[in-house]
C-alpha cells in the first residue's frame, strides 16, 4: 500500500466534516489521563450531524488506521504519535435520557454522569460506574467494569457506526460479545450512543452506595496521571496483588513509577513521557513472569508502539 498522503486526507476530510473540525497533528497525549504522548497524523471531531457515508468514504480510500480517543482514559500513545487518523466526538454525543429502566445515552456521556443520573432516578445496577472516567462509549468497547459488575449486566443494546462502508447499526448484546475487558468490536467501529436495562431500586440507597465507592476508590487507588488499571486480572487473582508480591511498588523508570497505594496503577510524573510508561509495563511484566510465573496481559490500549513482552505490535 502506498504512503498515506496526509494533507491530502486532512483536505478531504476537511471537504465532509468542514475545515475547524479536522487537525493536523492532532495531540492525544494530553487528552488522555496519562496526559504523556504525541499526535495524531490527522484528528478530527464529529458532529453529531456529520455525514457518516462520506466520512467512511474519505476514510476507506486512505487505507488508514483508526483511533477513536473518547476520554483517554485507557490510553497509551507513544511519544512517536500515532500513524492513523483520530476521532473524537464532539457536542451532541453526550445526552442522556432515562425512561422508566431505560436508560439511554450518546457515546460521549461520561460513565460518573450516568450512574448519579440513574441512581437519582431510582434505578439500580449502575452503581459501580462512578469511579470509571471513561464514556460510555469506550465502556461498550472494552466492557469497562468494576466493583463486581461490568456494562455487559446492564446493557441492552448499541449504536455502531462501520467508518468503512457508512453503515450504521444497532449491535444486541448477544452480537458485541462482551467479555472480560474486551467486545467483538474493532478499530473501524464507532460507538454513537447505547441503551442499558436497569432496574426500580431506592434512590437513598444507591446514592449511599456511590458515596461507598468514591470514599474506597479515594482510600485504595492513587490520584496524579494515571489510566487505572495498567493489566487485567488473571483468573482468580488480583493483578496489584501479584506485582505487589513481586517487590514491584514504586518501581521506577525514568518519569514512570508503580504506585505505592495500588500496584496495578502507574502514575506518569507531570512532563513525563509515555515511552517510559510503555518501558515500565515491560519491566513489570519481565519481573512477574520470571519471579511469580504469571504472564500479565495489558488492560491499557497501547498505540504507537512497536510492542512489548507480552505480545506483538500495538495500534
Amino acid at each position: 500500500m502506498s504512503p498515506v498522503d496526509w494533507n491530502r486526507l486532512a483536505q478531504d476530510l476537511a471537504r465532509v466534516l468542514g475545515q475547524d473540525a479536522v487537525v493536523r497533528e492532532r495531540p492525544i497525549g494530553p487528552e488522555t489521563t496519562y496526559r504523556v504522548g504525541g499526535a495524531a497524523r490527522v484528528g478530527f471531531t464529529l458532529a453529531a450531524d456529520a455525514d457518516v457515508a462520506a466520512l467512511a468514504k474519505v476514510v476507506a480510500a486512505s487505507g488508514s488506521d483508526v483511533l477513536v480517543v473518547g476520554k483517554g482514559s485507557n490510553l497509551l500513545v507513544a511519544e512517536a504519535g500515532f500513524d492513523g487518523i483520530a476521532v473524537w466526538l464532539g457536542p451532541g454525543f453526550d445526552w442522556v435520557e432515562i425512561d422508566g429502566p431505560d436508560v439511554r445515552a450518546g457515546a460521549a456521556a461520561g460513565l460518573p454522569v450516568l450512574a448519579r443520573q440513574s441512581a437519582a432516578a431510582g434505578l439500580t445496577g449502575f452503581e459501580w460506574a462512578v469511579g470509571v472516567p471513561g464514556s460510555l462509549g469506550g465502556a461498550v468497547c472494552m466492557n469497562a467494569g468494576g466493583h463486581g459488575s461490568d456494562i455487559a449486566a446492564s446493557l441492552v443494546h448499541a449504536e455502531v457506526a462501520d467508518l468503512r462502508n457508512g453503515v450504521v447499526e444497532r449491535w444486541d448484546r448477544p452480537q458485541l460479545e462482551l467479555g472480560y475487558r474486551r467486545s467483538a468490536l474493532a478499530d473501524h467501529h464507532l460507538v454513537l450512543g447505547a441503551e442499558m436495562g436497569l432496574a426500580a431500586g431506592d434512590a437513598e440507597e444507591s446514592q449511599a452506595l456511590i458515596a461507598e465507592i468514591v470514599a474506597w476508590r479515594r482510600e485504595n487507588q492513587p490520584g496524579g496521571q494515571n489510566a487505572g488499571s495498567v493489566f487485567t486480572n488473571p483468573d482468580g487473582d488480583s493483578a496489584g496483588r501479584i506485582i505487589d508480591a513481586a517487590g514491584l511498588k514504586g518501581l521506577r523508570v525514568g518519569t514512570a513509577s508503580v504506585s505505592d497505594k495500588h500496584a496495578n496503577f502507574f502514575i506518569a510524573d507531570r512532563g513525563g513521557s509515555a515511552d517510559d510508561l510503555h518501558a515500565l509495563m515491560g519491566e513489570v511484566f519481565t519481573r512477574v513472569r520470571d519471579e511469580i510465573g504469571v504472564a500479565l496481559m495489558p488492560e491499557t490500549r497501547l498505540v504507537g508502539f512497536e510492542g512489548g513482552p507480552w505480545t506483538g505490535r500495538s495500534v
